[in-house]
């Protein structure tokens, strides 16, 4: 990286998936030389967790959070409060989930999901730390249970890869949340969800990969990397038609705000 590039941070990959088998050191070498600077490793599963914990505590750039993704809910034991609340106490520990609702491929969970999602967020207000919100074709309940939840007592929040509808979109903002732009909104064919970042407040947006998932262009179909979130911040200060530089440190400031603890790691470090 030079010193003139712009720092980012990939706030949502995963690393842990075999996609990555031994390639690690390279994938995040790249991601530097790109100004990914930082990446949030995701743990979908809690009996993947200690395998996610290390990849964190091997890499400096590499944070990581963990919980129940919804479509694994039927199939995994249920997490427990008791059991992400402990998960906090690890340095590198920055978020609780994801978790959420997703009606698209396993509707048939939904009642577990909404159960677990209830789970996490009680953590998630619990710790302080940002929950991360896996939604699909769960819109309507999801913008319920968030609401009602908030009843509950604040917590902070992320719409991961945000792809939703404009409403679920403005439901989320309305409670203070943030949206993150996924290689999905660098899509030719993505300008209304583009829109809807748009019309957002710059302060309330993060940048993620979701990899290996969801490459943006001119990588889409292959594998994703962390590297590729700066070719999604690129198209997002398109999207707000501010330059790169200017939308890459707003991220980042979006990030440290959110992600406080990945923050004050780094300083301390």
């Amino acid at each position: 990286m030079s010193s003139t590039t712009p720092q980012i941070t990939d706030s949502h990959c995963h690393l842990d998936f075999p996609d990555f088998e031994g390639e690690l050191d390279a994938v995040i070498a790249r991601a530097a030389e790109a100004g990914v600077t930082r990446m949030v490793t995701i743990c979908t599963k809690l009996k993947n967790e200690p395998a996610v914990r290390a990849i964190a505590e091997a890499h400096g750039a590499v944070f990581y959070a963990a919980g129940t993704h919804p479509m694994s809910v039927a199939s995994e034991p249920m997490a427990s409060y008791d059991e992400l609340v402990a998960l906090a106490d690890h340095p590198k520990f920055v978020g609780i989930g994801e978790t959420g609702l997703d009606y698209h491929y396993t509707a048939e969970s939904a009642e577990a999901q909404q159960k677990s999602l209830r789970t996490h967020i009680a953590a998630a207000r619990d710790t302080k730390l940002p929950l991360i919100i896996h939604a699909r074709d769960a819109d309507d309940d999801m913008a319920r249970i968030l609401r009602e939840e908030m009843q509950n007592g604040a917590y902070s929040c992320v719409m991961h890869c945000f792809s939703s509808s404009p409403e679920l979109g403005r439901a989320a903002l309305d409670l203070g949340f943030y949206l993150s732009m996924s290689g999905i909104a660098a899509f030719p064919k993505s300008k209304e969800l583009r829109d809807i970042f748009a019309s957002a407040p710059l302060d309330r947006i993060l940048v993620e990969t979701d990899a290996p998932y969801l490459s943006p262009p001119p990588h889409r179909g292959k594998r994703n990397e962390p590297a590729y979130s700066a070719l999604t911040a690129q198209i997002g200060a398109q999207a707000f038609g501010i330059d790169y530089p200017e939308f890459a440190a707003q991220t980042q400031a979006n990030f440290d705000r959110l992600f406080w603890k990945a923050a004050r790691y780094e300083a301390a470090a």
